[in-house]
């Protein structure tokens, strides 16, 4: 078992769940991401953090985004700025083919229904 404190321990861990829900073995996976079978041993156990190549490689082989992926090894930063993050709210506003009225409308009824969810 991987240490899961570590980034590449979590990713150790998720990449063996992966291929596990996949119903895969190590040989199978390995070659599927073209990499050697104690390679991707060594990965599933923590000991490597993998290069964006075979974070790529694993990705297209067990059908799981390259930045979810990412995110396990700390290198997708989720505290993107505010500004960054593109809300219902913030898409409304923004939307050039509708008119002020319209986009108060559309940020009425979606409050009301967040509200209403909250309940």
């Amino acid at each position: 078992m991987s240490e899961s404190n570590s980034p590449a321990g979590a990713f150790g861990d998720f990449i063996k769940s992966q291929r596990k829900l996949a119903e895969m073995s190590q040989r199978e996976l390995a070659k599927l991401a073209d990499l050697s079978d104690a390679y991707l041993s060594q990965l599933e156990r923590g000991l490597h953090e993998p290069s964006v190549r075979v974070l790529h490689g694993l990705s297209d082989a067990l059908n799981v985004p390259t930045d979810r992926l990412m995110r396990f090894l700390g290198r997708n930063d989720d505290s993107a700025d505010a500004d960054d993050v593109v809300t219902t709210e913030k898409a409304i506003l923004l939307d050039e083919d509708l008119t002020d009225v319209q986009k108060q409308s559309l940020l009425d009824i979606y409050r009301s229904f967040i509200t209403a969810n909250d309940l």
